[in-house]
């Protein structure tokens, strides 16, 4: 009798590249409910509203990243204010991406697309926080240039879908980036 060769585990699971198309676009009124993804995130359901209004009064913009009519990632951006901090420069922040969706560059497409709506406004600098313990998040921000420049307690809060409002504690570290040379 023949012994038989198993196939090694690696043998058997090969990776097969997926090719797909990833469209960057802002969000419309019907990604609202879809931006949930399927109840992970309804309890942000009143801060994705509230962030939609605000982009249709051209205050803030939310970009996704869509697959097959679908927002699988997501970063907003909120735009400067003339008669605040902000002036020149822009705030993102809500930076994610799908799990299976994850480290195929979708993070980093969102960053360099969020950076060049914010260029396109001649807004000089680009900021975004990141939770101390996100060691993932922070490595992905210092390879796209961003360097600390302060640290945040992280005390914020939104009102949840059921109109509760939600306190959250979220210590984090302030990250800038130039993206445009001072015009003197």
């Amino acid at each position: 009798m023949q012994k038989m060769k198993h196939a090694t585990r690696r043998d058997a699971l090969k990776r097969t590249p997926l090719e797909a198309e990833i469209v960057y676009r802002l969000a419309t009124a019907a990604d609202l409910p879809k931006l949930e993804w399927m109840g992970e995130y309804t309890h942000f359901r009143r801060v994705f509203q509230k962030t939609f209004r605000e982009q249709q009064l051209g205050e803030r913009l939310m970009l996704v990243a869509e697959f097959n009519d679908f927002p699988i990632g997501q970063i907003f951006v909120l735009l400067r204010d003339k008669n605040s901090w902000t002036r020149d420069r822009g705030y993102l922040y809500s930076l994610r991406v799908m799990r299976p969706f994850q480290g195929l560059g979708i993070g980093t497409a969102l960053i360099r697309q969020a950076e060049g709506l914010l260029h396109a406004q001649n807004i000089r600098w680009a900021l975004i926080a990141v939770a101390k313990e996100n060691n993932v998040a922070k490595r992905l921000y210092e390879r796209e240039g961003y360097i600390i420049y302060a640290e945040d307690e992280g005390h914020w809060s939104y009102e949840n879908h059921e109109g509760e409002i939600i306190h959250v504690h979220e210590p984090c570290w302030m990250l800038e980036k130039r993206l445009r040379p001072l015009v003197l």
